[in-house]
């Protein structure tokens, strides 16, 4: 059997930066696929709502934003909690964001701080909790205040879809951080992560789904070969 195809965090980067420079795919529409295919995994779970969709800074939470549009769209509750100041979000996160601030989904702005009474009246009544905090950028263990917030979601014991990866697991060598999501499904894109062949990571990514983003197959080739 051939051994699954793979994507190291240098890797996803190269994907990416060529699919927008050489191929002239949209960030924008990169993002839009990767949150509309994940909408698609969590809309055929039951029960699917309400969702709280928990987002930090970088691409990750931009596709978090992309996810809590499209399951407004689909007439699914959802509010998003937002662990930064959205004066500080960037590129397509903030284009992301400034969108869905139009919608009438509801947004908690924690920026950098952890307000635990806080979270907990968010997540009441929750079905899911989308984990969209850190993407395959992040290393080491999560910097305050998403250590906490990690904490304070594991415990609940409510199902999570991680986005890409689970918060605090390290893309490349499936190292868990302390502390790292414990999600029940992982919704990654274009290959799985090349940590995840790592068995100490299994704990931590539950079912993983890969999400074809639009990214062409020879480019993928090329970038893997």
């Amino acid at each position: 059997m051939a051994e699954p195809l793979t994507l190291t965090r240098d890797q996803v980067r190269r994907v990416d930066r060529l699919a927008v420079e050489e191929y002239g795919i949209s960030g924008l529409v990169l993002m839009e696929n990767a949150g509309r295919g994940v909408t698609d995994v969590l809309t055929q779970r039951e029960p699917v709502g309400p969702v709280v969709v928990c987002c930090g800074t970088g691409n990750n939470a931009g596709d978090g934003f992309v996810i809590a549009r499209h399951l407004a769209l689909r007439g699914i509750a959802c509010r998003v909690a937002l662990w930064a100041n959205p004066s500080e979000l960037r590129g397509d996160a903030a284009v992301n964001f400034r969108i869905l601030q139009r919608t009438d989904v509801p947004v908690e702005v924690f920026a950098e701080g952890h307000d635990a009474a806080r979270l907990e009246s968010l997540l009441d009544g929750a079905a899911w909790i989308v984990d969209a905090l850190l993407g395959t950028g992040a290393k080491g263990d999560p910097r305050p205040p998403l250590g906490a917030v990690i904490d304070q979601l594991n415990a609940t014991e409510l199902p999570i879809l991680a986005v890409d990866l689970p918060s605090g697991l390290d893309c490349d060598t499936g190292k868990p951080g302390s502390p790292t999501i414990r999600a029940a499904e992982t919704c990654t894109f274009v290959a799985l992560k090349a940590g995840f062949t790592s068995p100490q990571a299994k704990p931590y990514t539950g079912t993983v789904h890969v999400l074809d983003i639009g990214a062409p197959r020879n480019l993928i080739a090329r970038v893997v070969g």
